[in-house]
């Protein structure tokens, strides 16, 4: 994509992988949010500054009882918050401004974010600490299971008109597993509530200039619980993709924050 301004940040930020924040939003996740925590902490504990499990009003109470026992068993790596903005992009929104990592995390409860890719991505933003790490289920040896037809054809062509509208050589756009730099994040002024905001928060980086490395990543749908996600509301992401696009860049950016 063209070379656009970098965001200017104060100099006694971190710079380089310090620590990683995770967010966690959870709805309806048992046995899949046990199993995350579980193997991100065997793979790549030392790296782990926190994990924020974000909890709603629709949060069940079998789900808040794994949350009470993953609090219980790490006190000083489990944090839980009750988010006040509504739906996924709210949750999303508030934790990104608790994260304390210099990098955060972004994943699912329900194990369609693989956690065992997550040590891999970890090194590669090692590698690339100025860089949001993307994982891609359309990049050579990755994969969907249990996708539905209809919606890997539309998510083919999501991913196609995106990357040329934003002349990015990338393949998987709308994908909610990725690890930002947190100063990146915490300085952008978000919109969306809904999914849509999946889209938001790489784009917006991206028209700040952040560059975007993606790695593989297999898929495989949930084992449990129903997704808050409906089928037509996927078409919103074209409205937050042009607005994005044709914005000012000044304008995404918090109140006090300049390039």
């Amino acid at each position: 994509m063209p070379v656009l301004e970098r965001l200017e940040v104060p100099t006694q930020v971190q710079t380089g992988f310090q620590s990683l924040s995770i967010i966690l939003p959870v709805i309806n996740e048992t046995i899949s949010l046990e199993r995350t925590v579980e193997i991100v902490l065997r793979d790549a504990r030392e790296s782990i500054a926190e994990i924020i499990i974000v909890i709603c009003r629709k949060t069940t109470p079998e789900a808040r009882e794994v949350i009470d026992s993953l609090s219980a068993r790490y006190p000083k790596l489990v944090i839980v918050h009750s988010q006040t903005l509504p739906f996924l992009g709210g949750a999303l929104r508030e934790a990104f401004d608790l994260a304390r990592g210099s990098h955060t995390a972004l994943m699912a409860s329900d194990l369609e974010t693989n956690p065992d890719e997550l040590a891999e991505m970890i090194a590669v933003s090692r590698n690339h600490p100025d860089a949001i790490i993307q994982a891609s289920r359309w990049r050579k040896g990755g994969s969907f299971t249990g996708y539905s037809p209809v919606k890997l054809v539309l998510n083919r062509i999501f991913q196609m008109f995106f990357s040329v509208l934003y002349g990015a050589r990338l393949t998987d756009m709308t994908f909610g597993y990725r690890i930002y730099p947190t100063r990146i994040i915490q300085s952008i002024d978000w919109q969306e509530l809904r999914h849509p905001f999946l889209l938001e928060c790489l784009v917006k980086p991206m028209r700040l200039g952040t560059p975007v490395v993606e790695v593989t990543s297999v898929w495989t749908a949930r084992i449990e619980g129903e997704s808050q996600n409906t089928f037509f509301r996927n078409f919103v992401y074209f409205r937050t993709g042009l607005k994005t696009r044709f914005a000012a860049r000044k304008s995404l950016l918090k109140p006090g924050v300049v390039l």
